[in-house]
């Protein structure tokens, strides 16, 4: 209460003349409105008002950029096209689907929703902000934006590039991540939507567009990096610009140092079959699959292939070295080709694995078998040599 009572005062203080800090949240939204009517990307998820596919869109965009989720959207929206489709899918396609968009949890969590609202409430995407917050995997960001850009209500939505935004224009400079700062973050996207509903009584997008326009402002002007200050709708009111601060905002804090990790993965093939295992529940890119790997150093590669197989490799010829990120490791991933016996139409035996857990000992499969499971992203890369390898006739 005592933050909403102090921003009220804010946004009063504002209105008159003499207050030469806090942006006038009457004339920001103003704005924001027309200069979104002007430079809003035409991104096919905005040619809706579908809540499902809007809300599949808001998970997609999660930790991704636009240009990348643009396909994906459209593959996943023609091939389930509503929410009954997506509870029905097997999970085996719905991780096709999300192939190499990473955060796979995502996915998960986006079908556990599904058939939620298939049960609960007949298939209909629910209505109330409180029914969509408490699906799976949808937190307040995401319920603010379904419930504002496809029913136009006065919810708020704060992301990365909102919380850019609004630290800027309003010289916030304490760490966005704590607590008080973050609930003071809340109560102005709030009071900027809530005005432009005021304001736009009889419009069925208001909600929508502002909300849209904070994160667009912040996606194509308002950038972590390089700005484009002098063409910002919000340069007059923007209290970091005025103050030259915008390089210093938001004041996220130190960034957590980066680990480097190594793995050693084996590319095996006998008769034109790779072996691969698809990963457990409960781990990084659960369900999804790779071929058989462990950490440790190329140095050890013998040793790691013999402690997973429980025999010696014939030999290990280095195949390719991938390297990719995990949320904050940095991780290195290199890939060894082993070749057993001769060619034949046979499939052969899977090799003895030292593992409790079958997925580990994994299946033999040819590369177009490959190709119709959903592989973690670097794997991907191998199971892409892997097929090379027979191409080439390695």
């Amino acid at each position: 209460m005592a933050g909403r009572i102090l921003n009220s005062e804010l946004l009063a203080a504002s209105k008159h003349s003499g207050d030469r800090r806090t942006p006038n949240l009457n004339r920001l939204t103003g704005l924001l409105f027309d200069w979104f009517s002007q430079n809003a990307r035409d991104l096919p998820w905005r040619r809706t008002h579908d809540p499902y596919a809007i809300w599949v869109s808001e998970i997609m965009l999660q930790q991704t950029q636009v240009k990348t989720v643009i396909p994906y959207w459209e593959r996943w929206m023609r091939e389930l096209p509503t929410i009954q489709a997506a509870a029905n899918a097997s999970p085996a396609k719905t991780h096709k689907l999300w192939e190499g968009l990473g955060y796979y949890t995502r996915v998960r969590n986006l079908q556990k929703a599904a058939q939620q609202i298939v049960e609960r409430h007949g298939s209909r995407f629910p209505q109330n902000f409180d029914d969509v917050l408490a699906l799976p995997g949808i937190g307040r960001y995401t319920a603010g934006a379904i419930c504002s850009i496809a029913l136009n209500q006065p919810t708020p939505i704060l992301d990365g590039n909102v919380i850019r935004v609004l630290t800027r224009v309003f010289g916030i400079g304490k760490n966005p991540r704590e607590k008080k700062t973050s609930a003071q973050l809340w109560q102005l996207a709030e009071e900027l939507v809530q005005n432009s509903k005021l304001k736009n009584k009889s419009s069925k997008t208001c909600c929508s567009h502002l909300n849209q326009s904070l994160m667009e402002l912040g996606a194509l002007v308002c950038t972590p990096r390089q700005p484009q200050c002098p063409v910002c709708p919000a340069k007059k009111l923007c209290v970091a610009f005025r103050e030259d601060r915008v390089g210093e905002l938001p004041n996220l804090g130190k960034r957590e140092a980066a680990t480097a990790r190594h793995f050693v993965a084996f590319v095996v093939e006998k008769n034109r079959h790779f072996l691969v295992r698809q990963r457990p529940a409960g781990v990084v890119n659960a369900h999804l699959w790779e071929f058989p790997n462990a950490e440790g150093s190329s140095a050890g590669a013998k040793d790691i292939f013999k402690s997973i197989f429980g025999i010696a490799p014939p030999v290990l010829q280095p195949l390719c070295t991938v390297k990719h990120s995990i949320t904050r490791y940095r991780i290195t991933l290199e890939a060894f080709y082993v070749q057993f016996g001769g060619r034949s139409a046979t499939t052969p035996k899977i090799p003895r694995a030292r593992s409790a857990r079958p997925s580990e000992t994994g299946i033999w499969m040819t590369p177009a078998q490959m190709n119709r499971l959903a592989f973690a992203s670097a794997h991907k890369k191998l199971a892409s040599a892997a097929a090379h390898c027979i191409l080439s006739g390695r």
